[in-house]
């Protein structure tokens, strides 16, 4: 059995592909009903919390691999490593980013700490290090769909981008068979380094008509995150990643989603095609924040 920690976008593509694949996969969330899908799909999934360990020992019994991915809580992802210690588990594979324990962003030293007490818990793991997520742009949905542009504190930076689709898939291939990615770091990006302009771009091209991108600074991007309902906090810290980008925080590519799956990297151009609805059709007001949940990276 398989554990997976959380039903967001990686987590579940990694549940899909498992059950599709007939191995027996577990998803611990916090309300069964919002995850229906899953159910259908051929999952197991179990009601638990990340803050009560006793819940994730519930949800551990049997377990033999564990796909780790959370908003990169500290407290609640070691609660999870010390859950997998105690049931004897053999592998983890932590959904992780550039971290580093001295980051001016706090998500990235929080994973810092998360990933020294995997390491240091003896368990078998597998680190996925991701570069920001082609589904972030979701979150400009509203404004691309309602305006034909969007704003970022980007500049001229350029990212590369990975889908979640291919993360998930990447933590489903290594949790089904870990011995030989036991102890190693691999660092998932697209094919592609892109700017927000050249994203603008891309989606221009795909959605047929033209999209704009507008450059915001520092404190346009953070004053419109605290205005879409972000707590200032973690505005600030959102709006401190993205202007990181700006300064070829993120420019990175590397061939390790094809090495591990046998095929290319989804690029932002085919995210855009497999996305246009969203932004096509108005669903929200439109706005330039990264969106309430968006981890920037």
């Amino acid at each position: 059995m398989i554990l997976i920690t959380t039903a967001g976008k990686v987590g579940s593509e990694a549940a899909r592909l498992l059950a599709r694949q007939g191995e027996p996969v577990r998803v611990l969330v916090r309300d069964p009903n919002k995850v229906t899908a899953l159910t259908q799909a051929g999952v197991e999934v179990v009601a638990g919390d990340l803050e009560v360990p006793a819940t994730i020992d519930a949800a551990m019994r049997g377990v033999s691999a564990v796909v780790l991915v959370s908003p990169a809580i500290p407290t609640q992802e070691l609660n999870v490593v010390d859950s997998a210690v105690r049931a004897g588990v053999g592998h983890v594979v932590k959904i992780t980013s550039k971290a580093s324990a001295d980051s001016p962003i706090a998500r990235r030293r929080a994973q810092t700490e998360i990933e020294n007490g995997l390491i240091a818990s003896g368990l078998g793991y597998t680190l996925l290090r991701n570069n920001a997520y082609m589904q972030n742009f979701l979150m400009l949905a509203p404004a691309i769909a309602g305006t034909d542009s969007f704003g970022s504190s980007t500049g001229d930076g350029r990212v590369g981008m990975v889908d979640t689709r291919d993360v998930g898939a990447v933590a489903a291939a290594i949790a089904a068979s870990p011995a030989a990615r036991a102890g190693k770091t691999y660092w998932l990006t697209g094919p592609d380094r892109l700017s927000y302009a050249d994203a603008a771009v891309t989606l221009s091209r795909v959605l047929g008509r033209t999209i704009t991108f507008q450059p915001l600074s520092f404190e346009e991007q953070r004053d419109a995150m605290v205005r879409a309902g972000l707590p200032p906090v973690v505005a600030g810290m959102n709006a401190q990643a993205l202007a990181l980008f700006a300064e070829g925080d993120s420019d990175w590519v590397t061939d390790d989603v094809p090495t591990l799956l046998g095929r290319r990297a989804r690029s932002f151009e085919r995210f855009a095609h497999d996305y246009a609805s969203a932004f096509s059709v108005a669903s929200g007001q439109p706005g330039v924040s990264m969106g309430r949940t968006t981890d920037p990276r």
